[in-house]
């Protein structure tokens, strides 16, 4: 939890705004989020985009992304992550998407999740391959790396 009490600071004291695009997390990671005090001054929306069709519709990502790379991919969190940026009128973003297990679907390893980070029109993307650890592990860990990236991404931009 410390992570999530460092990101809410430093996002207060810069006067930023974050968001997330979450999938795999099913908003576990905005939850955590929210349950920071003063998390208002920084959160106005959360987004749980489970299915290819509600990562369309809500958050723009492209038929033809998920259909090139899958639904489990960099370009799709990436989407994702400038998606819920541009709804939620947000700073900060993170997109989440990934096969938490058990065993393996479509070609994903249990475990497998990519991350789509934005701020300030920089955007990248990276696949962290948990392993067959459990569904609420995975969830867990991934909401966790995503708020420790997003500290270094802030403090690697020149914030405090």
């Amino acid at each position: 939890m410390e992570e999530f009490y460092k990101l809410v600071n430093m996002l207060k004291k810069n006067h930023l705004s974050v968001t997330a695009a979450e999938s795999c997390t099913a908003g576990l990671f905005t939850s955590m989020i929210a349950s920071v005090p003063g998390a208002s001054d920084v959160l106005g929306y959360g987004f749980v985009v489970y299915s290819p069709e509600a990562k369309q519709k809500i958050l723009g990502v492209q038929k033809q992304t998920i259909d090139m790379y899958g639904v489990v991919s960099e370009n799709t969190a990436i989407e994702m992550a400038r998606g819920a940026a541009n709804n939620a009128h947000a700073d900060v973003s993170v997109g989440i998407t990934g096969f938490a297990g058990p065993g393996a679907d479509d070609g994903y390893a249990p475990g497998t999740v990519c991350f789509g980070f934005f701020y300030k029109e920089i955007c990248f993307a990276e696949t962290i391959l948990f392993g067959d650890i459990g569904r609420n592990k995975v969830r867990e860990n991934s909401a966790v790396y995503a708020a420790k990236r997003l500290l270094l991404l802030l403090e690697e931009c020149g914030c405090n």
